[in-house]
């Protein structure tokens, strides 16, 4: 089987190369470039030392090794959809939209068709059942990214290959000191991986500026203080307010007048709901329940271990259609427009479809 290598010079995808070599594969390693390149050179995502041990995997298991530029692809794709989501007042997901449109996408246009599988260091596993490959949950919960792999289409999901989704994190650090990997050691990526060292806020700052407008208790009406626009604040947030007498937490954008409503952490009734719209629904693999009028599914709205108990069903919209909408059991803080749910069988383990909240 010919197969194709996604390493970013991290320990998880370094050990995928090791497993593939174990079980006789030769894989040809990638190492894509999707750090944010803009037109006058503001920020780049530093790749120096990525590259560098991601070309010293390549040579220690005698794999092709070769550099793809995404940088256009991830800028128009990934980065520009970041922007435009967040001047909207939505809360964006670009890792979402990076695994379906440049690893999985940009890079199949590009190269990734000359092979037959793309294997990456993603915590997920698939299931065949019926003849039909499934995306499911990784062994380890804690590291489970499926909720960020949940808008791949079918033809992405069944090319795809995930050779570390059996084992748990610390096993995956075990096999890279048996292995003498330079990445044993390495710390988990955090934030969004086209910022680089840069601050989420600075870049923000850079492509909207800054607009002050009103932050308001949300029960009162009363002025509490002032922000520099809504766009550097997501619904639940609670750390940059800078008001006293808190815990204080958005739970509510006035887009068209720049105001932030807030309300007391001792009110959760403000800040928790349990109906959630679904905009742009998305079966993965294919429709599991058929025509229901409600069905039983686990659910995350945000990327946590922890799985929350709902009803998924149906109904009509004369602007978006056909709308599907999930009655949580338990009251879900933070619910914000932009984010993606993602929507697993009552066992938790199938990956049935997701949708952007609305």
């Amino acid at each position: 089987m010919n197969i194709a290598a996604l390493v970013s010079g991290g320990v998880d995808s370094s050990v995928v190369v090791h497993l593939l070599k174990e079980q006789g594969y030769d894989p040809a390693i990638f190492y894509i470039r999707i750090g944010m390149e803009a037109e006058d050179g503001y920020i780049d995502c530093p790749a120096e030392e990525d590259i560098e041990i991601t070309s010293y995997i390549a040579k220690k298991y005698g794999c092709h090794f070769e550099e793809i530029n995404l940088h256009k692809e991830y800028w128009d794709n990934v980065v520009s959809y970041t922007i435009d989501s967040v001047r909207k007042g939505l809360t964006p997901n670009p890792d979402v939209m990076c695994n379906k449109l440049i690893k999985f996408g940009a890079f199949e246009e590009k190269c990734g068709k000359d092979f037959d599988r793309i294997a990456t260091g993603h915590y997920a596993t698939s299931v065949i059942l019926n003849s039909t490959t499934f995306l499911a949950t990784a062994k380890d919960p804690l590291k489970d990214q499926t909720d960020f792999l949940t808008q791949l289409t079918y033809p992405q999901i069944a090319k795809a290959m995930f050779p570390i989704g059996h084992l748990m994190k610390s096993e995956v650090r075990q096999i890279a000191h048996q292995a003498k990997l330079p990445s044993a050691e390495r710390k988990d990526s955090q934030g969004i991986c086209f910022l680089g060292k840069i601050n989420y806020n600075d870049f923000l700052r850079r492509y909207l500026g800054e607009k002050e407008g009103k932050i308001v208790e949300l029960e009162t009406g009363k002025v509490l203080g002032s922000h520099k626009g809504y766009w550097f604040h997501t619904i639940g947030q609670r750390k940059g307010l800078f008001l006293s007498g808190g815990p204080w937490f958005v739970v509510k954008k006035d887009i068209e007048n720049n105001v932030l409503y807030v309300s007391q952490g001792y009110t959760p009734e403000a800040q928790y709901g349990k109906e959630i719209d679904l905009i742009g629904f998305h079966y993965l693999s294919a429709d599991i329940w058929g025509d229901f009028d409600s069905v039983d599914v686990k659910f995350k709205i945000r990327h946590t271990p922890d799985f929350a108990n709902g009803k998924l069903s149906r109904k009509e919209d004369p602007v978006y259609g056909t709308i599907y909408h999930i009655s949580s059991q338990t009251k879900i803080q933070g619910i914000a427009a932009g984010q993606y749910a993602t929507i697993y069988d009552a066992d938790a383990h199938l990956v049935v479809a997701s949708g952007m909240i609305g």
